[in-house]
This record gives C-alpha cells, structure tokens and sequence, in this order.
C-alpha cells in the first residue's frame, strides 16, 4: 500500500458531508488496505435494546445499551466491538476465558472501494485523527462527534461549535 493504513484511526465527517448517512458521523477504520476499507459509525444508537438482538451477550453490552447502525452496507450482518478489537458473536461468551465484560454491536458497517477513502479525505469530506480507546465504548454517542474534534488542534477544533443547522444557528 502506498500510504500508511488508517486502520484503527478515526473519520470524523466534516461539515462538506450533508447527507444524513454520514453527517458528523465518526467512523472507526477496523481494515484499511489497497483492496478498500472497512469500519463502523461510532454515534448512530437505535431504540432496539441490544440484548434482544444476540442472546448470550446481553449482560455485556455497554451503556446506553442499544443496537448501533454501524453503517449503510450489509445492515443484516451484526459487528461487535470491545476494548482491544473486535468480538467472534458466534462464541457464548460464558465459555471463553477472555471474553470481554462490555462490548457494542453495531448492525451494518461502512465499506470503501479502493482508493475511495483517499479520494474522500482529499475531497476533505473526512477529518482523519487518532482515536481514544473510550471512543468505541462512548457513554455518550451524540456528543462524540464534537468531544473528538475539541481534542484536536488548531481550527479543527473550532468546528466542534458549528451548531446542527448553520441556517438556524
């Protein structure tokens, strides 16, 4: 690969992405190779409780407890995420020995062709920045999109303010 992987780093939309898919979406890269990449929105929480969803993992799964939308493709296919990396769903948790004590399912995920990442981030639709390990966990999904950009520096920082609606202000 040309560049270096942006696998485990963060997208944050910038305001250039209008549409509701996306819009101040923070995406976590988990693959990020020639072939395209792969990750899941970290701020998109549902109403569907998450133990319903996989029996086995319910006890286990992180505040505030719901289903995420992980992204736009294969929306019937369920992602688990913990602190360390991701989470074999097929498992019954009771029976492995380093199961995680919280984990976040997310339904879908984000995928990229080749070189459609780097186009995105050349377009600047995407702030590329270095994600905390509480990011994946948040307590708080609708404030993620501007507590990640406060913590960077310089102007970037600056767009954390920007309200919902500009028109509104």
């Amino acid at each position: 690969m040309g560049e270096a992987s942006l696998a485990g780093r963060l997208l944050v939309a910038t305001p250039l992405i209008g549409d509701d898919t996306f819009r101040r979406t923070v995406v976590l890269l988990l693959a990020h190779s020639d072939e395209g990449a792969f990750g899941v929105i970290l701020n998109r929480p549902t109403d569907h409780p998450a133990a319903d969803l996989l029996v086995g993992w319910g006890h286990r799964v992180a505040a505030p407890g719901v289903v995420f939308v992980g992204g736009p493709v294969d929306s019937g296919t369920v992602v688990g995420l913990a602190l360390g990396g991701a989470v074999d769903l097929h498992l019954d948790p009771d029976e492995v020995a380093d199961a995680p004590d919280e984990i976040r399912l997310y339904a879908g995920q984000c995928g990229w062709g080749p070189g459609q990442v780097e186009d995105e981030v050349g377009e600047r639709a995407w702030w590329v920045v270095d994600a905390d390990p509480d990011d994946a966990l948040t307590r708080d999904p609708d404030g993620l999109w501007a507590r990640v950009l406060r913590r960077q520096p310089g102007v970037t920082a600056w767009h954390a303010n920007l309200p919902e609606d500009i028109r509104t202000g």
